[in-house]
């Protein structure tokens, strides 16, 4: 029997998570299979269980991966202030955007099915936005981030909200009208409260 290095299970668990991320937000959680997440990842669906215990420990696993991707990725590297956030706004509230599930906000796309989920999944869903939140609010409020914590909630919520309507409509024309919307509104909430 062939052992492999410890490196090599890390990496495999890490290609799993990666791949159940997009497959997920794609195809959603009850449409994404094991057996579909692991030929994705070019493994068997005994290599499995080697990595999770179920798969509603994926369902978490990957759910706080994304989270913490897109915080590290978008938020993060937002400069502090109203303009970095709305560099961030301008870029989600787009057609690219909405257009790219597999690879989008996973808020957008798997906020229904999350409300659904087990309490553990719940659980790692409100840890990662938690710090998705914290991040947005220390961009609105560099001097004092908890005061603007409930804001950037609202924030976060108008933003995937907005780009789940856009995505479920068929008629292009309003959806790209509501996304333009969609700024104008989050960036009127940025404003509230800052005399601009």
């Amino acid at each position: 029997m062939v052992r492999y290095a410890k490196e090599h299970k890390s990496e495999t668990r890490r290609r799993i998570i990666e791949v159940a991320g997009r497959r997920f937000k794609q195809d959603g959680i009850d449409g994404s299979g094991v057996s579909t997440l692991m030929k994705d990842a070019g493994l068997t669906n005994g290599a499995f269980y080697a990595h999770f215990e179920s798969k509603d420990d994926l369902v978490g696993t990957a759910i706080a991966d994304q989270l913490k991707a897109q915080a590290e990725s978008v938020v993060e590297r937002a400069a502090p202030g109203r303009a970095g956030l709305e560099e961030v706004v301008r870029q989600y509230l787009t057609p690219q955007h909405r257009d790219s599930l597999g690879d989008g906000c996973p808020n957008a796309a798997l906020l229904d099915e999350i409300g659904r989920s087990t309490d553990a999944t719940r659980q790692a869903y409100t840890d990662g936005v938690l710090v998705l939140i914290d991040g947005i609010a220390a961009r609105m409020a560099p001097d004092a981030p908890s005061s603007a914590r409930v804001k950037a909630l609202s924030l976060l919520g108008l933003m995937a909200g907005t780009l789940q309507l856009s995505r479920a409509l068929t008629d292009r024309r309003l959806a790209d009208e509501l996304l333009d919307q969609g700024i104008d509104n989050v960036l009127a909430l940025l404003d509230a409260g800052q005399g601009v």
